[in-house]
């Protein structure tokens, strides 16, 4: 288990326990039990604790975990027959963002997400989730064939924001994230998104502009990460944590502004402490929105993906 800074003390205790079981596999005639059931007994009442009253930065830290569950696992445990496609047809193919033909349950669709990777060699061939132009011209051409071919798209967000590399930039990024989130307005299918991990910027809007957008209980999705916007405000990325209050980055937080629709539960500690359980909970969200969404025309899923859209603003500004 990879503890965040909020979670030294259950480390501790956790640590603990541990110890005591090795000391007794060590030597059988020591009974460690009750001792060992008791710091278990704690650490479970300090875990409930500890996530009962996150911060917005602490939730930062969570949804930034290395262990949460990434795109690939979703797509992997709720979708069956996925069939990749690759490539812009333009420049390249962009491992930062994966997405193809898949079933989710008995429903063809088609799914985009972002995915991170899980140790340091998938991180650094999927640029660490950070897509480039030529993922979101994928994206574009996935979206196209879903219209196409009349397919819910399902999109998995978990990216810190579009890289801003030179090369990216040379390429077109802000025109390519402009033209994605275009698309998802245009196409006349169901479109749901969901935020699994981090929010960042245009990078998640040009997937997430859905008509149904949930988030993980633990996730955030912002304009800006908290650093950013502290260099920018007070020149010191120190402040990040007064910039996680400001920002309204939580799931509650843009539940209640109206930008998201549903927030999913995660398990206590987190998705990364029972991943199997996360993802479960995950797919039976998106099957139940599906479910209503395909009862709908075309020009009622354009029509009504505008309108929540453009309401959010207005929302924005009463709050």
């Amino acid at each position: 288990m990879n503890y965040l800074e909020f979670e030294k003390p259950l480390a501790e205790i956790e640590g603990k326990a541990e110890e005591l079981r090795a000391m007794a596999r060590a030597d059988e005639g020591m009974d460690v039990t009750a001792e060992a059931a008791g710091l278990d007994q704690k650490a479970k009442a300090m875990l409930v604790d500890l996530y009962k009253k996150l911060t917005p930065w602490q939730k930062c830290q969570v949804a930034r975990h290395p262990d949460r569950p990434h795109c690939k696992d979703y797509i992997e445990a709720l979708f069956s027959e996925y069939t990749p496609l690759a490539g812009d047809r333009n420049f390249a193919d962009d491992h930062a963002v994966m997405g193809g033909l898949a079933r989710l349950g008995d429903t063809p669709v088609v799914v985009i997400g972002h995915e991170k990777g899980h140790d340091t060699k998938t991180r650094i061939e999927r640029n660490f989730g950070m897509a480039r132009p030529e993922g979101y011209r994928k994206a574009i051409r996935l979206m196209d064939l879903a219209d196409r071919f009349n397919l819910p798209v399902i999109t998995l967000v978990d990216t810190p924001g579009a890289y801003p590399g030179k090369g990216a930039e040379e390429r077109g990024q802000s025109e390519a994230i402009a033209r994605a989130t275009e698309k998802c307005l245009q196409i006349g299918v169901p479109l749901i998104s969901a935020v699994i991990g981090e929010g960042g910027s245009g990078g998640a809007v040009a997937f997430a502009t859905a008509n149904r957008v949930v988030m993980l209980e633990h996730s955030i999705y912002s304009v800006i990460s908290p650093e950013g916007c502290a260099s920018i405000l007070w020149k010191d990325a120190e402040k990040m944590r007064e910039a996680a209050e400001a920002l309204r980055l939580t799931a509650q937080d843009l539940s209640k502004l109206g930008v998201i629709d549903r927030i999913v539960s995660e398990p206590v500690g987190g998705a990364q402490r029972d991943r199997a359980t996360t993802i479960a909970s995950v797919g039976k969200t998106l099957e139940t929105l599906l479910a209503d969404l395909k009862a709908k025309s075309r020009d009622d899923l354009v029509k009504e993906r505008r309108s929540k859209f453009l309401q959010i603003g207005q929302t924005g500004l009463a709050a």
